[in-house]
This record gives structure tokens, C-alpha cells and sequence, in this order.
């Protein structure tokens, strides 16, 4: 019998893909399952992307690149955070990844020795913690309240920095939370963490899903921090495997030797037909499914009022609804199991995003149409005072 690492154990196991084989399980069965759950837009790759990748596989575009990726990408990357979010990046710091979990997985790896620990903000991603396993470090989860927005500050950056911790990894907007960091407190992070000569990886996966105020990269603030982004969220491209890494300058030749080796190159077709993401026609479709989302989320937010799902924070970018059930006195894996199987609508239980607030929140995603999001509020609206009736 094969061992295996000690860290293994370690890892989280990632309830919401638990939650997805479940509700295809019901879907098989002849259910009619309204997805809450995974955060996948509902929304496919635009016609001129499709076009693309048909043009580049009848031309034979098909072996490896480059490992930072082909160069009109990069420049198309670059040139997309000067145009959208105000970050002058030279396209030479960009690398193209297999996803968003590429991108992670080399910085992990490029930073972080054996023990190193990482603080994180407590809810968070789950498969963030993860990666830093992957590469020996230690994710430190940071309990945070909904008066911070459920993000880390400054204040307690500082207050939980150790002689082992090498920096953080922030998500703004954030997943569960759909929350973005204050520009202010982003601020006091940053020069906190400077100070303490540490690294923010700072996950901007949703920055082009903001609803309020002008999206800004965390670059606009200081140069040197470690940016991943994605074509699977705001470029509905989640299939096709494709993300990126900005990283500093002094980093960008390690990165690539590594990038050679870990994966060669992210998938070559997929570069390709990204390039007609950044066309005028392909921007002006994702302006639309932004406004699109943000209607989604107005709808929701009155509407888990009237049902009495209490939300903490209003979200003001990605996708979700991070809902707290405390007053409906039972745990949110409970909570979510009967959802799934009384109501047919698959959510989140909170316990995949940290022991904080996991036992008594759930998270909701909006990534799915508005009149399937009216026929679940109308199911949860005949289903809620049954539940309640009930009781835990």
C-alpha cells in the first residue's frame, strides 16, 4: 500500500463540489435542480471566441507556446488592465497559466518554503489554503466579522504576523462574500505588509464583475504584488483553462523556468481564441452579462429580505450571496442538505469557506438566469416556512 504525505490529511475537501455531484445525482433522477450553488456563469464564450478557436485549430495553432504564453495575449492582458482598471503593467510581467489555479500554484511555489505561513481572511476560497499546502506552506485562516467585510485590515495583518509568516493571499472581490476590500484599508495592508517585508497575492479573479464604483487593480497601489486573474468569470470561459499571472519583474524569469516544467504551457487553442475576448464586439457583450449579474443581485437582495434570509454585507461584485440562517437554528450543512433535497435549489453550506461563520452561513450564487432565480425565491417562499415549522 502506497503512503501518502503527511499534508494530505490537511487538505479541505471542497464541499461545493460535494453539493454539485449531489444535485447532478437528483438531476439524473428526473428532478428539476435550480443551481445556487457553483459558481459558474451560466453565460458561454462569445461568437467571436468560438470563431477564433476554429480558426486557430483549421490553421494548426495547436503545439506548445512559449511557457509565459504567446505574446499577443500577454500584450492583450496588459492592455486590458491599463484600459479597465487603470494599471500600467509591462506585458512581459504577464503569464498566461492554466487557470486561475495555475497562477497559484507557480506563486505558491515560487514563494513559499517549507512551514512559511500565509494569512488569509476567514471566509475564504477553500482551494486557496490548498495550494499553499501543495507547496509545504501553512495557510493561516483570520477570522473576519461582517463589520470588516469580512476581509482582513490592516490592524489585523499586524496583529497575527509571526516570524513565520511570509505574506498574505486577498481576494477583492471576494469568494464567498462577493465583497471588496475598502481602497483605504487596501491601502494600510499594503504598507503593512510592506513593512513586515512580506508578499500579498492578491486574487482579482472577479474585478471585472464590480457593481459599485469603479473597479481599480490593487496594482494602481503598489507595483510589486503578485496579481492572478482568469478568463473564467468576467470572460465566461470556464472550461477552457485559462488565467494569469502579473507578477514583478525580478520574478518573471524563475516564474517561466518553473512554468516550463509544471505545465509547459497553459492550453495553446484556448490562447489563441482569448485574443478575441479583448475585441470591442466581445467587451461590449461582457459589459452587457456584467449589467446583466448586477440585475440578478438587485433582484435577490429584497427578495431574501422578504424571505428573511439575513445578509450581513451587501455584496458589490462577483457573484454571491454569503446569507446568514442563525435565526432559523440549524447548521447550514443541514440547511443546504434539506434546500437540495426539499426544495431542489443547490447551495452552499458556509463550512466550505472557514470555521468562522461556517456552521451558520451559506453561500448563494447568482450565475444562473434571473427566471430561474425567480422560480427559487418563489420554491424557497412555499419551502421556508415549512423548514421553520419544522424546526432544526
Amino acid at each position: 500500500m502506497s503512503h501518502l504525505a503527511a499534508r494530505t490529511k490537511d487538505y479541505l475537501t471542497f464541499q461545493v463540489v460535494e453539493l454539485f455531484k449531489q444535485a447532478q445525482a437528483r438531476q439524473a433522477a428526473g428532478h428539476d435542480i435550480i443551481s445556487m450553488g457553483i459558481g459558474e456563469p451560466d453565460f458561454t464564450a462569445p461568437d467571436a471566441v468560438l470563431e477564433a478557436l476554429q480558426r486557430a485549430a483549421r490553421a494548426g495553432s495547436s503545439g506548445y507556446t512559449a511557457p509565459a504564453g504567446i505574446m499577443p495575449l500577454r500584450e492583450a492582458i496588459a492592455g486590458f488592465y491599463e484600459t479597465q482598471f487603470g494599471a500600467t503593467v509591462d506585458p512581459k510581467r504577464v503569464i498566461v497559466t492554466a487557470g486561475a489555479s495555475g497562477a497559484l500554484g507557480l506563486a505558491c511555489a515560487a514563494l513559499l518554503d517549507h512551514g512559511d505561513e500565509v494569512l488569509m481572511p476567514d471566509p475564504s476560497y477553500p482551494a486557496n489554503s490548498n495550494f499553499i499546502l501543495a507547496a509545504g506552506g501553512v495557510p493561516r485562516l483570520i477570522p473576519c466579522s461582517a463589520d470588516e467585510r469580512f476581509q482582513l485590515t490592516a490592524q489585523k495583518v499586524s496583529e497575527h504576523w509571526t516570524d513565520k509568516t511570509r505574506g498574505v493571499l486577498i481576494a477583492s472581490p471576494s469568494n464567498p462574500t462577493g465583497t471588496q476590500i475598502a481602497r483605504d484599508e487596501l491601502i494600510e495592508i499594503i504598507a503593512t505588509v510592506r513593512a513586515l517585508k512580506g508578499f500579498i497575492i492578491m486574487d482579482e479573479i472577479y474585478l471585472g464583475l464590480t457593481y459599485d464604483g469603479t473597479p481599480a487593480s490593487a496594482l494602481t497601489l503598489d507595483d510589486d504584488i503578485i496579481v492572478i486573474n482568469s478568463f473564467s468569470k468576467y470572460f465566461h470561459m470556464t472550461g477552457w483553462r485559462l488565467g494569469w499571472l502579473i507578477v514583478p519583474e525580478t520574478m518573471t524569469a524563475t516564474i517561466e523556468k518553473m512554468a516550463a516544467s509544471l505545465a509547459i504551457c497553459a492550453p495553446t487553442l484556448s490562447q489563441h481564441a482569448a485574443l478575441a475576448c479583448f475585441e470591442p464586439e466581445s467587451l461590449a457583450i461582457f459589459e452587457t452579462r456584467k449589467q446583466a449579474f448586477q440585475d440578478r443581485r438587485d433582484f435577490l437582495l429584497p427578495a431574501f429580505a422578504a424571505l428573511g434570509l439575513s445578509v450581513p454585507v451587501t455584496p458589490d461584485g462577483a457573484f454571491y450571496i454569503y446569507a446568514d440562517i442563525t435565526e432559523l437554528g440549524m447548521s447550514s450543512m443541514t440547511f443546504s442538505h434539506r434546500l437540495l433535497t426539499q426544495a431542489d435549489i443547490a447551495a452552499v453550506p458556509g463550512v466550505d469557506f472557514g470555521p468562522a461563520h461556517g456552521a451558520h452561513t451559506v453561500r448563494f450564487s447568482y450565475a444562473t438566469s434571473l427566471p430561474r432565480l425567480r422560480t427559487a425565491v418563489e420554491r424557497m417562499a412555499d419551502w421556508l416556512p415549512k423548514l421553520k415549522a419544522e424546526g432544526a
